[in-house]
């Protein structure tokens, strides 16, 4: 409890066609193709074959090409991230009820569920969380979880070489801490703002000692009670600590809609442990 106020302080917890008209049996005045029509405007006008059949084809060729791109740009995007060896990203999205991720195997089978969506599915990924010992269990350490590094973004850019570096002067900041789809994550002046996230860690990638609730009950708990420590990838605050990504303050409590408020949405960091 200490170390938290001294980390943390008073943050603590249409259409424009017309059908052609019809006669007083009901059938439509279509004229035939190649026949010389009389009718339009009082002027002879031939009406040429396949006229609109041309039309439908042109845009039945423009969705399909539309369809193609689609597909291209996700198989653009595996083999990118194949290509560069992708080793950490910030999820894109959270599980959406807020710090409970079903703890730690379940915010490890979201890291590699989207892993496998950006094409590097094959190595085995972590979330960087760390967990406080309760009923009889240890805890656990983000930075123990993770491997040796090096890491690199969806874009190739290493943010770190090995665990001392990552804890130390790395080159994680907005432009780098990408998403798995190679995204920038929204920060602070940005709407919405998704800066805060978590990691229940301390700067050095440990757990805190359990005293207080630092892990939303090792992410299990969706409600306004409890908190979680959460870092902050955009690097932005007043003092060292604040500009932390990992271990800037501490949320004020474990909902979907007040991680949100706070400038969050259960987002989280993955490192490929292997």
């Amino acid at each position: 409890m200490a170390r938290l106020k001294r980390l943390f302080g008073a943050a603590l917890p249409s259409s424009n066609l017309r059908m052609p008209s019809a006669d007083t049996h009901g059938n439509h005045n279509l004229p035939v193709a190649g026949i010389r029509d009389k009718r339009l405007s009082g002027r002879r006008r031939r009406i040429r074959p396949g006229r609109f059949g041309g039309a439908m084809k042109h845009s039945w060729a423009r969705r399909s090409a539309r369809a193609s791109l689609s597909l291209l740009s996700a198989a653009t995007l595996a083999a990118a991230a194949q290509g560069n060896g992708m080793s950490f990203f910030i999820t894109s999205n959270g599980l959406g009820n807020g710090a409970d991720l079903g703890g730690l195997a379940g915010a490890d089978k979201h890291c590699q569920a989207l892993a496998k969506t950006a094409g590097a599915g094959s190595r085995t990924w972590r979330a960087y969380l760390s967990t406080t010992a309760s009923a009889g269990a240890p805890a656990l350490h983000a930075r123990e979880r993770i491997g040796t590094g090096p890491w690199q973004n969806a874009k190739g850019q290493v943010i770190a070489k090995d665990l001392e570096q990552l804890h130390g002067e790395n080159s994680l900041n907005k432009e780098t801490a990408l998403t798995e789809k190679g995204d920038v994550v929204p920060g602070y002046g940005d709407t919405p703002n998704r800066r805060n996230i978590l990691t229940g860690s301390t700067p050095e990638g440990r757990a805190f000692d359990g005293q207080s609730d630092t892990t939303c009950g090792n992410w299990t708990r969706s409600e306004n009670e409890g908190a979680a420590v959460v870092g902050r990838h955009d690097r932005s605050g007043g003092d060292r600590h604040q500009k932390s990504w990992n271990s800037s303050r501490m949320s004020r409590g474990c909902s979907q809609w007040l991680l949100r408020q706070e400038g969050g949405d259960g987002l989280f960091y993955c490192f490929a442990a292997d």
